[in-house]
C-alpha cells in the first residue's frame, strides 16, 4: 500500500493526521436544516423505513479501516448497518425530540450488540442529531 500522493506530476510525502484534518472542509453548522442531505434527499420518499436505536462510533476508532475499505473519518456523514449495501443513503431522524434529520452513507457493518440498535453513526452525524451526550437514542431511518 502506498501512502504517497501524486500531485501535478510530483510525489509528496504522506500528510500527517493533523495536516489531513486541517484540509478537511469546515463542519456544517449545528443549525443546518439539511446536515449531509441534498434538497432532493430531504423530499424523497423512502424505499424502506426502519425504527430502532442509534449509537455512534467511539473517537478511538478514527483511522481504523471500515468494512468497505476506507478509514473511519469522524468528520464525514457515514454510518454502519448490518445488512444494507455499502453506498446506501440513509436519512436518520431522532424520534424522541424534534429537529432536522441527517443523511449518511453506509460504509461499515454494525452495530454489534443489542439487535434494537439499528445504525452506528459517525461523530459528525451524531453531533448534528445532538446525541453525543446520550450515546443511544431512538431513531427512524429512511432508506433512500
Amino acid at each position: 500500500m502506498s501512502c504517497a500522493r501524486e500531485n501535478d506530476g510530483r510525489v509528496d510525502q504522506p500528510a500527517t493526521p493533523a495536516a489531513q484534518k486541517a484540509t478537511r472542509p469546515p463542519a456544517t453548522p449545528r443549525s443546518s436544516a439539511s446536515a449531509g442531505c441534498s434538497e432532493e434527499e430531504l423530499s424523497r420518499q423512502p424505499r424502506k423505513v426502519l425504527k430502532g436505536f442509534a449509537t455512534y462510533y467511539a473517537d478511538s476508532l478514527e483511522g481504523n479501516a471500515t468494512a468497505s475499505g476506507p478509514a473511519y473519518d469522524p468528520d464525514l456523514f457515514t454510518a454502519a448497518h448490518r445488512s444494507l449495501p455499502f453506498g446506501s443513503r440513509l436519512r436518520v431522524a431522532r424520534t424522541d425530540v424534534g429537529g432536522p434529520p441527517v443523511c449518511v452513507t453506509v460504509n461499515d457493518r454494525g452495530p454489534f450488540g443489542s439487535r434494537r440498535r439499528i445504525v452506528d453513526l459517525s461523530r459528525r452525524a451524531a453531533e448534528q442529531l445532538h446525541m453525543t451526550g446520550e450515546g443511544v437514542v431512538p431513531v427512524k431511518v429512511d432508506v433512500l
